[in-house]
C-alpha cells in the first residue's frame, strides 16, 4: 500500500472563534487537513481527511438548511464539529461556529428565528444571519437532547438521571473509593456500557426571557430510558401542535423481561394535568418515532408486528388523536421498512426513504388511497428526507462518495449536490467504479451483488478479490459510505470488492430478510459462495488470490467459511465475530436477539430449531481450518463479547493455523478512535496484501 505524507498544519479554517456575543471561547478548532496525495491514490489518511456531513435541519419556511461538518485530526486523535448554513438551493454558504468543541443536535426554532444546538451538554441558540449566540441553559445537568414546543414557550429535554444504586459506593457510604458494580438481574450492561443506575429521562421546562426555567422530570423514579439507549434520539418524541401533550417512546420493562422483549410503547403525557397514558397497549413489538400531522388530528409512528424480532418490517401506523382510536397500517403495499418519514405541509401525503433492490430511495405516500410512488432511482442511498418548499432535502451517499446534502426535485427525482463539502478532495483522487449485478443463487433467485472496481480498471489485467460478508444478520446492504469498512479504499488498493446481498439482508423484501433466522450457515453461506464463484469466472479475476472479510454476523460467516470453503480463499479477516454460538447465547445482553435468531437456548435439547442452529456453530468446524486468519475485537464490545475473538484466535494457533490478533482495549463493536482506525486499516491491508498480492 502506498503511503502519503500528511501535513499536520491545518488550513485557514482553523481559526480562533469570534467574540462580541458569538462563540463564547477562544479555542483553536480542527479544520480540513491538507493531505499530499501521491499518484491520485487514496489511502486511510486521505479517507480521514474528508469532512463528515452530519446533522441536517431545514428551516420552517424551507428556504435555508443548517448542517454540521466534522473534521478529524489524526495527530491529535480527536475531532470537532461546526455549524454551517446555506440557502436550500446551495447558495450563500456560511460557517456559523468555529470552536474546539463539538456542536450538534441541530434544530430550527419553530419560528425560524434561530438555530438551536448542543455544545458540551449546554443548549444554545445561534442567529443564522449574525452568528450571535445565546446559551439558554444554565443547569448543572448535561442535556442530551431537546425539542421545542411549537409555541416556543416550553421545551422537552433528555437528561441522564440517577434512579438506582448499582455500585458499592452508592450502597456503602464509607466505601466511596470502591469500584464495584452489583446486580440482581439481566441487562446489567448494554452495547458498550455497564448499568450504573442512570437513565435517560424526559424533562419539560419553561422558557422565560430566552432562558430555560423550572425543568421537571415527567418520569420520576422510573428505571427506564426515554429516549432509548444507546441509539435513540429526540425523533422518539413529539409535541402536539397545540403544545399541551408530548408523546414519547419507552420500553417500561426491567431485567430479564427487558432482555427478552422488543416491546417499546408510546406514552402520552399531558403537560397540564401531569397524567401519563399508554397509547399502544396491544402492540407487542417495537413502537417508536411518533409524528403528528400538521393539524394534530393524526399520530403516525413506526411499528413492528412480531414480538422479539428486531428486524421485522417497520409498519407505518396512524391513529386518530387524541382519541387514540382507528389504528390503521398505511404501508401494507410497501415490501420494505422506511428509514425516515416526513409529513407534507398539507397533511395529505408523506415523504420517506425505503430500500428498493438494496438501495434507499425516496418515496411519496398518498394518504388518500395509501399508494406509494418511488421518486428516485440509481446506485445511491438517500436518508433523512425533509420537505423544503417545492423541493426535498436529503443526504446522499454511494460506495465511492461520502455523505453530501442533496436538493431533489420530487417531480423528476433528479438530485443536486448543494453542500459539496468534499468536492475539492474528491477531485484530487481517482475514483473506483461501482456496479450493481444480479447473480443467480443455488435455489434460482436473483441476488443483488455490488462490485467495486479499482480506479483505472483494465479488464486485460488480473485482479485479487475481496468478498465482503455483511453483518446483521439483517439490514439493508445499500451503497452507503463507511469510514472504516470503506469499499472505495479497498478498491483503491487494487482489489475488486464483491458485496453480495445474501439471504437475510433487508433491502430485497421481507421474505428475503426472514430467510436467515434459525438458518445460519446454510442458504446465506451458499449465497456468498455463489457470488464469489460467479465473479471468479470473469477473465480479469484471479481465482487464486481471493480473500474474505466481515464483521459481527459477517465475522460469524468468516469463521464458518474457514471450515467449509474448500480451498476458495487464501486469507480471512473476522472483526467482532461470533465463534461459539452456545457461548454467545449466554453472554450477549439483548437476549431477544439470540432467542429469535437461534430459536431457543442450547440446553433445550428437544427444541429442533435451536439444536439445528447450534449445530452450525463455527467452533465445531475448527478441525477443518487450514487458511491464515486475522481476528479483530474490541474489549468493550458487549454485544459480541471479546472472548469470542480470543477463542477463535487461540483455536487457530492451537491447530497450527497462521493467525494474527488485534485487540482494542478501549473500542466497542466498532473502532471509532482516529488513530485506532488508521491502525486497523493499515493492519487490514498489510494482512491481505501479504497473502493476495505476493504470488
Amino acid at each position: 500500500m502506498k503511503k502519503v505524507a500528511v501535513i499536520l498544519t491545518m488550513t485557514a479554517i482553523m481559526t480562533a472563534c469570534n467574540q462580541g456575543g458569538k462563540s463564547p471561547k477562544v479555542n483553536v478548532c480542527i479544520g480540513q487537513q491538507d493531505v499530499q496525495i501521491e499518484n491520485r491514490h487514496e489511502t486511510p489518511e486521505v479517507l480521514w481527511a474528508f469532512g463528515r456531513t452530519g446533522n441536517v435541519a431545514v428551516s420552517p419556511d424551507g428556504r435555508q438548511v443548517a448542517y454540521t461538518v466534522t473534521y478529524y485530526s489524526i495527530s491529535e486523535n480527536k475531532s470537532n464539529s461546526d455549524i454551517y448554513v446555506m440557502d436550500s438551493d446551495g447558495k450563500n454558504k456560511k460557517q456559523l461556529t468555529r470552536t474546539a468543541q463539538k456542536e450538534g443536535s441541530l434544530a430550527w426554532l419553530p419560528s425560524g428565528k434561530a438555530i438551536a444546538f448542543l455544545r458540551e451538554g449546554k443548549l444554545c441558540n445561534i442567529d443564522p444571519v449574525s452568528g450571535n449566540e445565546t446559551q439558554i441553559s444554565d443547569m448543572k445537568e448535561a442535556i442530551d437532547g431537546f425539542l421545542y414546543s411549537p409555541q416556543e414557550d416550553r421545551i422537552m429535554l433528555a437528561i441522564s438521571t440517577k434512579v438506582e444504586k448499582c455500585s458499592a459506593s452508592d450502597i456503602y457510604e464509607d466505601l466511596d473509593k470502591s469500584n464495584v458494580l452489583i446486580y440482581d438481574d439481566l441487562m446489567y450492561r448494554h452495547w458498550d456500557t455497564w448499568k450504573d443506575g442512570n437513565y435517560s429521562h424526559i424533562y419539560i421546562a419553561d422558557i422565560q426571557e430566552g432562558k430555560i426555567t423550572s425543568a421537571a422530570d415527567i418520569m420520576p423514579g422510573e428505571p427506564y430510558h426515554a429516549p432509548g439507549k444507546p441509539f435513540g434520539g429526540m425523533e422518539e418524541t413529539a409535541w402536539t401542535p397545540d403544545g399541551k401533550t408530548v408523546v414519547y417512546t419507552c420500553k417500561k420493562l426491567k431485567g430479564r423481561d427487558w432482555a427478552f422483549s422488543t416491546n417499546t410503547d408510546l406514552y402520552a403525557y399531558n403537560t397540564e394535568t401531569g397524567e401519563t397514558k399508554l397509547i399502544t397497549p396491544c402492540l407487542p413489538g417495537y413502537d417508536k418515532n411518533p409524528q403528528f400531522s400538521p393539524d394534530g388530528t393524526k399520530l403516525l409512528w413506526s411499528s413492528m408486528k412480531r414480538a422479539g424480532f428486531e428486524a421485522d418490517k417497520e409498519r407505518m401506523l396512524i391513529m386518530d388523536f387524541p382519541s387514540c382510536t382507528n389504528i390503521r397500517d398505511v404501508s401494507e403495499s410497501l415490501d420494505a421498512s422506511p428509514s425516515s418519514i416526513a409529513w407534507a405541509a398539507d397533511g395529505n401525503s408523506l415523504f420517506l426513504t425505503a430500500p428498493f433492490q438494496e438501495a434507499h430511495q425516496i418515496f411519496k405516500l398518498d394518504l388518500t388511497d395509501n399508494t406509494f410512488t418511488r421518486l428516485t432511482e440509481g446506485i445511491h442511498d438517500y436518508q433523512g428526507v425533509q420537505p423544503a418548499g417545492d423541493a426535498l432535502i436529503a443526504t446522499r451517499t454511494t460506495y465511492v462518495n461520502p455523505a453530501e446534502i442533496y436538493r431533489i426535485n420530487p417531480v423528476d427525482g433528479q438530485g443536486k449536490d448543494i453542500s459539496q463539502v468534499n468536492a475539492g478532495l474528491l477531485s484530487k483522487i481517482d475514483i473506483p467504479v461501482q456496479e450493481k449485478r444480479f447473480i443467480k443463487t443455488t435455489d434460482g433467485k436473483d441476488m443483488v451483488t455490488w462490485v467495486i472496481y479499482p480506479p483505472n480498471f483494465d479488464a486485460t489485467e488480473k485482479y485479487p478479490l475481496l468478498l465482503i460478508c455483511t453483518g446483521g444478520p439483517q439490514g439493508v446492504l445499500g451503497p452507503s459510505f463507511s469510514y472504516r469498512w470503506n469499499y472505495m479504499l479497498m478498491a483503491s488498493q487494487g482489489y475488486v470488492v464483491v458485496i453480495p446481498a445474501r439471504r437475510g439482508t433487508s433491502g430485497s423484501g421481507q421474505e428475503w430478510n426472514d430467510a436467515i433466522s434459525k438458518n445460519h450457515g446454510e442458504q446465506e453461506e451458499r449465497d456468498l459462495l455463489s457470488a464469489i464463484d460467479a465473479i471468479c469466472k470473469e477473465p480479469w479475476a484471479d481465482k487464486d488470490r481471493v480473500g474474505a472479510t466481515g464483521a459481527s454476523y459477517g465475522g460469524y460467516s468468516i469463521f464458518h467459511l474457514a471450515g467449509a470453503h474448500k480451498g476458495r480463499f487464501k486469507a480471512f479477516l473476522a472483526h467482532c465475530g461470533i465463534f461459539n454460538m452456545e457461548f454467545m447465547y449466554t453472554t450477549t445482553e439483548e437476549m431477544f436477539f439470540e432467542q429469535w435468531e437461534t430459536g431457543g437456548a442450547p440446553w433445550e435439547k428437544a427444541n429442533a430449531a435451536a439444536q439445528r442452529s447450534y449445530s452450525h456453530s463455527p467452533h465445531l468446524l475448527i478441525k477443518n481450518w487450514d487458511t491464515p486468519i486475522m481476528i479483530v475485537h474490541g474489549e468493550r464490545d458487549f454485544r459480541v463479547p471479546y472472548s469470542q475473538g480470543m477463542a477463535a484466535f487461540n483455536s487457530a494457533r492451537m491447530n497450527g493455523i497462521e493467525a494474527r490478533l488485534l485487540i482494542f482495549p478501549t473500542e466497542t463493536h466498532w473502532v471509532l478512535g482516529p488513530q485506532n482506525a488508521i491502525a486497523w486499516q493499515r493492519e487490514f491491508f498489510a494482512w491481505f496484501d501479504k497473502y493476495l498480492k505476493n504470488k
